[in-house]
This record gives C-alpha cells, sequence and structure tokens, in this order.
C-alpha cells in the first residue's frame, strides 16, 4: 500500500474500497471507517458507487442516507443527475476518479462505496473505454427500435452472460453499447477488464458478505419496508419531473415496479413480490461479481465487530495491534 497522509501513517491504500450486495450495510460501514480513520488522525470523504443513487430524488428505492445521517462525512456523488440523463460507466469512471484525486490532493483517505460491479470495476482497475463506431451504432439502435431490446439482450448474453445479467433486458441504450463495443473489438465491455486486474492507484478492498439465507430475509423486509416509506408517492413525484419507463432511472429495480402500479399495470401485491424477486437476483449476482476481487477482504456484515475489523485491515494493523 502506498498511500500517506499528515499523520505519518503510511500503511493506508490510496483508495479503500467497501463493497457487497445490496442490503449488507455498506454505508454504514464507510461512515465507521470513516470515524475510526479520523480518531487515527485521517480525515475521509465518501465517494458513492451506486448506479441509481447518482439520481436526484430517488432516495426510499436506493436506500441513499439523508444528509443529517452522514456524521458530517463529505459525500460525492450523490444527487448530481437529474431523472432524465443518461450515465456510462465511461462517464462515472471520470467523475469518480476526479473525485479521489481531489480527496487525496486535499491530504485525505476516499472511501469508494458501492454495489455497482461494473461501476468500482472501472475505478479501481486499469479499465480504458473503446470509442464510437456511428455505423454500428446507427444499425444497433434501428434494430432497437424496429424489434425491441430482447434480441439485443440474448446476443450480449450468448457473448457474455455476466455483461447481460449486469445491464438487463430492458436497458435499450446500455446493451446497443455493449454490442457496438463487441463488434468493434471483439470483447464485451466487461471483457475490457484485463484478466489479472491492474490496480489504477493502490486499494484496499472490504467485501460485506452474510449467508443467502440471512439476506434474503433481510432483502424481502426491505423491500416492504419501501413501500411502508413512500416509495410509490416518490416515484409519482419523480414521474412529474420526466421518469419514466423509458429513462435508465426508471428501470430501477423497485421504481419500475411503483410506476407500473402507478399507471394501473400491476397492484400493489405484486409490485413488492417482482421487486423482491428482482432484488434476490439482482443481490445473487452482486455477490458472484465481487467474488472475482482476489484481494479483497470478506467481513461477515452480521458481526459487530465488522467495523473494526475492516478499520484493521485499512490500516494494515494485526490482531492485537
Amino acid at each position: 500500500m502506498s498511500g500517506s497522509g499528515p499523520s505519518g501513517d503510511s500503511t493506508v491504500a490510496d483508495v479503500v474500497v467497501v463493497v457487497g450486495a445490496t442490503g449488507t450495510g455498506k454505508s454504514g460501514l464507510a461512515l465507521d471507517l470513516a470515524e475510526g480513520l479520523s480518531q487515527r488522525g485521517r480525515r475521509a470523504e465518501v465517494v458513492n458507487a451506486d448506479a441509481m443513487q447518482l439520481y436526484r430524488g430517488m432516495d426510499i428505492g436506493t436506500a441513499k442516507l439523508p444528509p443529517d445521517e452522514r456524521r458530517g462525512i463529505p459525500h460525492h456523488l450523490l444527487d448530481v443527475l437529474d431523472v432524465t440523463q443518461e450515465n456510462s460507466v465511461a462517464d462515472f469512471q471520470a467523475s469518480a476518479r476526479a473525485e479521489i484525486d481531489a480527496i487525496l490532493e486535499r491530504g485525505n483517505v476516499p472511501i469508494l462505496v458501492g454495489g455497482s460491479g461494473l461501476y468500482v470495476s472501472s475505478v479501481i482497475f486499469d479499465f480504458d473505454f473503446p470509442g464510437t463506431d456511428a455505423a454500428i451504432r446507427a444499425r444497433l439502435e434501428a434494430e432497437l427500435i424496429a424489434d425491441g431490446p430482447g434480441s439485443l439482450y440474448r446476443r450480449l448474453k450468448e457473448r457474455d452472460e455476466a455483461a447481460a445479467a449486469a445491464i438487463g433486458s430492458q436497458n435499450g441504450r446500455r446493451l446497443v453499447r455493449a454490442l457496438e463495443v463487441f463488434e468493434m473489438t471483439g470483447r464485451t465491455l466487461t471483457g475490457t477488464l484485463p484478466g489479472a486486474p491492474v490496480e489504477w492507484r493502490s486499494s484496499t478492498i472490504i467485501a460485506l458478505e452474510m449467508p443467502r439465507p440471512d439476506l434474503v430475509a433481510r432483502l424481502d423486509e426491505r423491500v416492504v419496508g419501501m413501500w411502508r416509506d413512500g416509495i410509490v408517492e416518490e416515484a409519482a413525484a419523480l414521474r412529474s419531473e420526466g421518469l419514466s419507463p423509458l429513462t435508465t432511472a426508471g428501470k430501477a429495480i423497485g421504481y419500475a415496479q411503483a410506476l407500473a402500479q402507478l399507471a394501473g399495470g400491476i397492484g400493489v401485491d405484486e409490485a413488492i413480490e417482482s421487486t423482491q424477486a428482482l432484488t434476490r437476483r439482482y443481490a445473487r449476482r452482486q455477490v458472484g461479481w465481487f467474488k472475482r476481487y482476489a484481494s479483497s477482504v470478506t467481513v461477515d456484515a452480521r458481526d459487530p465487530d465488522a467495523p473494526a475489523r475492516a478499520l484493521s485491515q485499512t490500516l494494515g494493523l494485526h490482531d492485537g495491534d
């Protein structure tokens, strides 16, 4: 690890990364880490790596920490997009790396936190994005308009199942981009990650995990809580600002179902059950993605000592230090 700071502590990596499936408590652990580092003389700042927390107003369905619960710790890349705006992995990589560089220049520790695996990987590993080909893109977009996203999704799934799972079957814009890259380079977007990942900067990766039955129970209850806390009302307000099933934001799990409920296409019970099923599936994909991080340190999200263990790993300490 190469980072250093005003305290002279040379064991903290340039970037601390907290990952894990949705519902494992990443945001809370990041705050605990930031406070622990502060007690050691190292100020920390959090950089969001959850694709949907980038959007203003999408709070309930993304479990976004409200400002008064951030313990005075600076947070970046939250609420930076309108719900009508699109955002690519390349856009996010540039923004996140700029924030991290600025935090390091201030002598602080950046903590990158999120469950969007491709977004996290694009930041912490060498990950160069190919350019574009107008002719290929136009042809794929014409196919999308004529036939819908289904055929594009099936084609991508044949080439890279992980990429198809990460993008989903309804995100036409990202399916077009992934297939465009494949036709240009022979590789999908996830395939542009090096086989043996090379770090962009030195990093310590903390991966939160818990047994599948415990996680499923937690996720199912979380979805019920989203409806209880007003995700349908939140979606209705955002709909007036342009949120729709045609936008990337409108395809987010929970919001897509809330919009369908508002449109009268499904009832509340079906909306909740669909969101629960999709959330469970998404969490499984996240777990699979983060298992790729061979250098990560796994921490049991249920362990009361998880914050202390994560801090020890971040500082490069051993038990008893």
